[in-house]
């Protein structure tokens, strides 16, 4: 096949230029007409609508079941946002529980790209010159404790009232009374309801073309948007997102929106193409400066007095001496005249290199172990030979693709080196016995030395041998890591032996500390450790189910506690045969407790996994990883920290948090109360300090300062209120309660938090409107889709689901960004059948990717003859309609490829064609690839009536009656009517769960006209 560059497997390269003979504007495609024209092959008659097969089907049908009785009840209802209403069509019968429109609107596709590529340093230098669109971050003033700023610091710092943005306005303008009520009577429109797609589209489009200004603008851009961040002081939202940019005064006041107070924490989040790199400042042996009455360290919106003599504290107002060492004047403004050469004090995030009195141990280059699972499972099921390949993967990169690069030995070294100078490797592998390799340059093969003692386990090979440079020895892993599955092909060893070789490698690792990779095929039933089945099925549902979701093994607990004080990490790769039960409360303690991570694939199949395993323990080795950690988080004085939501170590309230290693994936909340009252005059400030050994061996300190202004006004604080902070603060701390609280009672309180923000928004800050409307917070509009999402999701949905699914699941909302929950929680739907010649393919001008808009998550939007691609962050579906037609199989799969029969249902990933749809969807993939998280991007086929994964592709349909939850539209009548009763005094703290579809719908019907956002 020709391999030209907008085809590479890798997905398009930005700025490439386009082969005329795929050109989307220009030039003839080999089958002689566009996606829409259809996709046959030359010489064969033209489909009349594209790739679907011909159908008589009605424009509409009738409404049909309770759904569309609901529809009559609702009476005149619009849900504001601002787009031009589309016309209502009924629903099949079949499509009953989807308020959508079965023909989806035609729209032009969205051309962003996921990597800008500015001329200058930031895209939008001089957009404020364009003429007839008003900048939306002009007008700002500077905050009074920023006034080493080169500009007058008149009054505090205030989010301003910025211009809507031209990109968000169909999103961000409140839909008004009038136009709600010209809503066709007896119909609910869709295109009213508000939408996360549209949100994402909307503010990807606009961030194409602009940067975030941090101190600018202080409502962060949707987490699920790509976009580039200008840190100005404030740190990127990247790093830090506060719930509410402008925190009330008092407790009271906060109390009174119902709203946590909280932020999220991603100290290490990677950057975008086009960021300025985090500073790594270096003071030597004085350290970093910092208060000595609060221990603040030194950022931005410190002042300066008395010539440059004083440094006063942003957090505590202490005055400190400035040591001579740190010394400069001040001009007469109060600005330190080198302030423009300090990062301290221009930039939110730096990284401060610390002397010895930081140091616990010395620190050392990152050491990685490799603890290996070789068991009978393992090998039956090719899960050993797999995570080999995975292994070499990481450390050597693909030896194909550097041999097709021409690169020549020198640079072939060079550039298979994937993790930092100093970083070493060891490698031990288990069943009933431990084995530890000897993989010393010096050998010509590893050595294998046995540890039999399970009791007492110690390492039989000095730290020379274990622990060796992965590039110096090369060969010796190679070897080693190829002839193991052959090496134990006889093993008969079905128990594995875990938490023996949890011990041996903990205490291998004991002086340095560093970073566990373990495998694992089965559930750890031999020696000291064993676990059996605790999930019989017979506590589901009932109040001690939340015992499952925890260990209770003393033994666990103490290993994973050992793990954090050696300042070890570790991730597991867990892989359950046919579902079978793994323990993942007890075996994911250990990485949850170290800052680790644990991977499941609780139904393993080689080939079809294969690429996703090997592709997920490279990233794992490849990211940044930091080891041996502390964290603090100070804040202002009149806040307190109040409680920590994520996986660490805490001893006791108000210590340090414990993390054996922190990577850029991880993130974690952290709530605030009051103990005192603010100043409106002053703002609030927070500072993350993150000790932490870097993989290269330097211990270094991470600051992360965010700042927020202080009102008295409630419908100031609800302008700025960032909605991906608020739902990630309520899942983390929800998934903390499941090992505390009943999964009825978390649904429970899940719901009522909703109500409660919306109803104290209704409250306090739309009075103007009439007591029957539903009216939604502007910045809020999609909280109860994310509300309703976390309900449906696996930690806390109803019914059955087995206890490692919903372990898991805790675990990974308790850690993950807000990025990541963002697409779990409502996935991104592209249809396939249906993009537009250009889309997929960078565009001719920018050279940014031209991505087509996405659907929203409804059977209802789905079409007969449809192929979707359907992507949560963490599993990627090709679904198939079951009328899909032969060509766009074969424009997809190949020649040969057209019928779901000749499908292998075991892809992982296009094969590389030179057809136009191929390369479309390869880029799409590449794109979605770069934007989802800490998740490797394989493809799974779901094809209608033929895969297990349409089950799958069935749950991710949110919008949708599905698990005994409600729809979207029956959850906003459910969340009205609960706002009607707590704004009337009636209400009673949730007598039971969300009500069925159709209960007590005419209390809550009777008043509601109108859904208005504003």
């Amino acid at each position: 096949m020709a391999n030209n560059n907008s085809y590479q497997q890798g997905g398009y390269q930005q700025g490439t230029p386009f082969p005329s003979q795929y050109a989307p504007n220009g030039g003839q495609n080999q089958y002689g007409g566009t996606p829409q024209g259809g996709y046959g092959p030359q010489g064969m008659p033209q489909q009349n609508q594209g790739y679907f097969p011909p159908q008589g089907q009605p424009a509409g049908v009738n409404n049909d079941g309770v759904m569309g009785a609901l529809a009559g009840q609702m009476g005149s209802m619009g849900l504001g946002g601002g787009d031009t209403a589309a016309p209502y069509r009924p629903n099949k019968k079949k499509n009953r529980h989807a308020y959508h429109n079965l023909e989806q609107p035609a729209g032009q596709a969205q051309a962003f790209g996921g990597t800008p590529q500015p001329q200058s340093e930031y895209a939008n230098q001089n957009n404020s010159q364009q003429p007839g669109i008003a900048h939306p971050y002009a007008g700002q003033q500077i905050t009074q404790a920023m006034n080493q700023f080169p500009a007058a610091a008149s009054a505090p710092f205030s989010p301003g009232l910025q211009a809507p943005s031209p990109g968000l306005a169909p999103q961000h303008q409140a839909m008004s009374a009038t136009a709600a009520s010209g809503v066709s009577q007896g119909k609910v429109d869709p295109e009213q309801i508000p939408s996360i797609p549209r949100l994402r589209d909307a503010a990807a489009q606009y961030y194409l073309d602009h940067v975030y200004p941090t101190m600018e603008q202080h409502i962060p851009p949707p987490a699920g948007v790509p976009f580039i961040a200008h840190d100005q002081g404030n740190s990127s939202p990247k790093h830090a997102r506060l719930t509410l940019n402008n925190i009330p005064s008092t407790a009271e006041a906060l109390s009174s929106t119902a709203l946590p107070l909280g932020i999220i924490l991603q100290p290490l989040a990677p950057l975008q193409e086009g960021e300025q790199p985090i500073p790594i400042l270096d003071f030597g042996e004085i350290g970093p400066p910092r208060c000595r009455r609060c221990r603040t360290y030194i950022n931005p919106f410190m002042t300066f007095r008395q010539g440059g003599n004083k440094l006063v504290c942003n957090m505590c107002n202490f005055p400190n001496d400035v040591s001579p060492e740190y010394f400069a004047p001040t001009d007469p403004s109060g600005v330190r005249v080198d302030r423009a050469q300090r990062p301290e004090l221009t930039v939110g995030t730096v990284e401060f290199m610390v002397p010895k009195e930081y140091w616990a141990k010395q620190p050392v280059g990152l050491h990685w172990l490799f603890l290996i699972d070789v068991g009978q499972e393992a090998i039956n099921r090719g899960f050993l030979q797999a995570f080999c390949e995975g292994v070499l993967l990481a450390l050597y990169g693909d030896q194909q693709d550097n041999e097709e690069n021409g690169q020549q030995d020198g640079e072939k070294a060079e550039s298979r080196k994937r993790i930092p100078v100093g970083s070493k490797v060891g490698f031990v592998t288990f069943d009933k016995s431990v084995y530890f390799f000897n993989c010393n340059a010096t050998l010509e093969q590893a050595q294998m030395l046995v540890m039999p003692d399970l009791e007492e386990p110690f390492v039989p090979l000095g730290s020379d041998g274990l622990f060796v440079d992965p590039y110096e020895s090369e060969s010796v892993i190679t070897d080693l890591l190829r002839r193991l599955p052959n090496l134990f092909s006889r093993n008969k060893t079905p128990e594995p032996a875990l938490l023996p070789a949890l011990k041996a490698v903990q205490a291998a690792l004991a002086l340095t500390g560093g970073k566990i990779i373990c495998s694992l095929s089965a559930l750890p039933t031999h020696g000291p450790g064993r676990l059996f089945l605790r999930d019989k099925n017979d506590l589901h549902g009932i109040e001690t189910e939340r015992k499952l979701f925890q260990t209770e093994h003393a033994d666990w607990r103490k290993v994973a506690s050992k793990m954090v004080e050696s300042g070890i990490g570790v991730d597991f790769f867990l892989a359950a045969a046919s579902g079978a039960y793994m323990d993942i409360a007890t075996i994911g303690h250990v990485s949850a407790l170290s800052g680790g991570e644990t991977h499941f694939y609780p139904i393993f199949t080689a080939p079809r996994d294969v690429f996703n395993l090997t592709k997920e323990i490279e990233h794992a080795v490849t990211r940044e990883t930091g080891y041996q950690a502390l964290m603090k988080v100070r804040c202002s004085n009149g806040l307190q920290v109040s409680a920590y939501h994520g996986n660490f170590l805490q001893h006791s309230f108000g210590a340090d948090l414990e993390l054996g290693s922190v990577d850029a994936d991880k993130a974690l909340g952290v709530m605030f109360s009051y103990d005192g009252k603010l100043d409106s005059k002053l703002d609030a400030h927070f500072q993350c300090a993150l000790l932490y050994t870097a993989a290269g061996g330097e211990r270094r300190v991470r600051c992360t300062n965010t700042v927020a202004s202080v009102s008295e006004s409630i419908p100031e604080v609800m302008r700025y209120v960032d909605q991906d902070a608020v739902v990630s603060i309520i899942a983390k701390e929800a998934a903390t309660r499941m090992t505390e609280r009943t999964l009825k009672d978390i649904r429970n309180a899940l719901t009522e938090k909703t109500i409660d923000i919306l109803a104290g928004h209704r409250r306090t800050s739309s009075g103007s409107h009439p007591p029957g409307q539903l009216v939604l917070p502007e910045n809020l509009k999609e909280l109860a889709m994310y509300s309703l999402c976390l309900l449906k999701s696996r930690a806390f949905k109803a019914g059955n689901e087995p206890s490692d699914r919903r372990t898991h699941t805790m675990r990974f909302l308790k850690s993950a960004s807000p990025l990541e929950l963002s697409l779990f929680l409502y996935p991104r739907i592209v249809a396939l059948h249906s993009l537009p010649d250009n889309s997929c393919f960078p565009d001719a001008e920018t050279g940014h990717l031209v991505v087509p808009p996405c659907v929203r998550a409804s059977f209802g939007r789905i079409e007969d003859g449809g192929a979707y691609l359907v992507d949560d962050g963490q599993v990627c579906l090709l679904w198939l309609h079951a009328h899909v037609s032969p060509n766009l199989l074969e424009d997809l799969f190949g020649p040969s490829h057209t019928s779901f029969a000749s499908l292998d249902p075991d892809l992982s990933s296009l094969p590389v064609l030179e057809t136009h749809l191929n390369a479309q969807v390869r880029n799409l993939i590449a794109y979605w690839s770069s934007t989802r998280g800490s998740k490797v991007l394989t493809l799974q086929l779901a094809r209608q009536a033929f895969d297990g994964a349409e089950f799958e592709f069935a749950r991710l349909l949110v919008e949708d009656r599905n698990s005994e939850a409600q729809s979207y539209v029956d959850w906003l009548v459910h969340l009205h009517r609960g706002i009607q009763l707590e704004l009337s005094g009636q209400r009673r703290k949730e007598e039971g769960e969300g009500m069925g579809v159709g209960a007590g719908l005419e209390g809550a019907m009777a008043g509601l006209s109108n859904l208005i956002g504003r």
